[in-house]
């Protein structure tokens, strides 16, 4: 039996790929867990959609408590800022990075994962269409793969179904995937999955809920908008 652990923080990008580990077209693991991360985000709620889409799709779902341990964001609820703004310690990278987020993420995963004889990992990162976060590229993933795999001295395996696709592509690659688990992807990924910085699920657009005054809800729409001009969904 072929088994993954997803990233799984309910956000456009995560949900795709929980969906692609699952689809005989994508991943194709025969067990698939999912797997979100309580570090004291502003947009709590994202758990909260990432529960019902696991239940939905019927994937063990998992909460690992990392609060205190991460900090200077813009992104976190006990320091706020503007979401739009540049990092107060890092010039040139958005408000919105937080500091060792995927390296951590990354490590917890992979710890849970040898415990159920899982090799594989699958997470939503994305170099193509991002928004700035260094600890997304490619080159970082590979890193963390060999230095997991060697602290762990058993071989590891992390899958970026999403890491050269641009929004637009990553819409596109949810409608493809079709149904999965009787559920429509892309509907699911509309509908369910949670991007918007700032929590709001009270306005709906075509693309989604959310506001169009922060980064994760401006690339989610001019995705929308892209994928659709192009007639991909």
């Amino acid at each position: 039996m072929t088994r993954a652990l997803v990233l799984f923080s309910g956000g456009q990008d995560s949900t795709t790929s929980l969906f692609w580990a699952l689809s005989p077209e994508g991943g194709g693991f025969d067990h698939v867990e999912a797997l979100a991360f309580e570090y004291g985000q502003r947009h709590a709620v994202e758990i909260a959609q990432a529960r019902q889409i696991a239940e939905a799709a019927g994937v063990p779902f998992h909460v690992a408590d990392l609060s205190g341990l991460l900090g200077g964001s813009a992104l976190l609820a006990e320091e706020s800022g503007d979401t739009n703004a540049e990092h107060a310690l890092a010039p040139g990278l958005p408000a919105s990075f937080v500091p060792g987020r995927n390296a951590l993420f990354l490590a917890a995963a992979a710890s849970r994962a040898f415990l159920t004889e899982t090799r594989d990992l699958v997470t939503g990162v994305c170099q193509t269409d991002y928004s700035g976060y260094p600890d997304c590229r490619l080159d970082f993933i590979q890193a963390q793969e060999r230095a997991l795999a060697l602290a762990l001295d058993a071989p590891l395996r992390i899958h970026t179904p999403l890491m050269h696709l641009t929004k637009a592509e990553t819409w596109k690659l949810a409608k493809d995937l079709g149904t999965v688990r009787g559920l429509d992807v892309l509907e699911t990924v509309r509908e369910m999955s949670h991007t918007d910085y700032y929590g709001d699920r009270t306005t709906r657009h075509e693309w989604g809920y959310g506001r169009l005054d922060n980064p994760a809800s401006v690339l989610r729409a001019k995705g929308w908008e892209e994928a659709k001009a192009k007639g991909w969904v």
